[in-house]
């Protein structure tokens, strides 16, 4: 497989996935901002500047599940420790494929830097772009290895109008023929539903590590 964060994603999109063999592959960081670990069935690939061979003692010293070890609480400390980064949750990586047409709501540009859904975006992205609607606001950005990754919040009072899924699927009508990505908590179930109700599919799961 490729040694680029990058083409693993690219693949990954593609339903082309790391082969099934319990293992794990290092790879570069795409940038300095981002580090982390994508959890894939039954390989993991960690993405960072350090040294390879300090990941793999590391893991060995987990003393857990092959399979799960990169997702394991004692991993995830280690690489804080050495990395002096911190992570905020685990997620569920999911990846939507491009649509064609327009979106098929109402949306308007916007500059709404105070909404926390924008705030958390741009800690985590490159040029963000905002989009406010009736009920809600679709967020965009570059994020990890440069992947087109969304974002969304839904005012309270519209949570029973389906904004969420609205919101998402008209991010994979203007994605400009690419794939749309999004890291969603495990715990967030509405999330996940309105995204898999939108035609976004699981691929793995993610923990992301930021610089303090």
């Amino acid at each position: 497989m490729s040694d680029r964060l990058r083409d693993v994603l690219d693949a990954a999109a593609c339903g082309v996935f790391p082969p099934a063999d319990g293992g794990t592959t290092v790879v570069p960081q795409h940038s300095p901002r981002d580090a982390g670990v994508l959890a894939f069935t039954a390989h993991s690939v960690v993405f960072t500047d350090e040294d390879p061979d300090w990941v793999r003692r590391t893991l060995e010293r987990t003393d857990c599940d092959a399979l799960a070890a990169t997702m394991n609480a004692r991993f995830l400390g280690a690489f804080m420790e050495r990395t002096g980064r911190r992570t905020e949750t685990i997620d569920v990586l999911m990846v939507g494929s491009a649509l064609p047409g327009g979106p098929q709501l109402e949306l308007k540009e916007v500059d709404d830097p105070d909404r926390p859904r924008v705030v958390s975006s741009r800690r985590r992205r490159n040029a963000v772009r905002v989009w406010a609607a009736d009920g809600g606001v679709l967020v965009m950005g570059r994020g990890v290895a440069g992947r087109l990754e969304v974002a969304v919040e839904v005012d309270e009072d519209a949570r029973d109008r389906k904004v969420g899924r609205a919101l998402v699927a008209a991010a994979r009508r203007m994605s400009g023929g690419e794939p749309v990505w999004a890291q969603i908590s495990a715990g967030n179930a509405r999330s996940l539903r309105a995204f898999q109700a939108a035609g976004y599919r699981p691929v793995g799961s993610e923990a992301l590590f930021l610089r303090r």
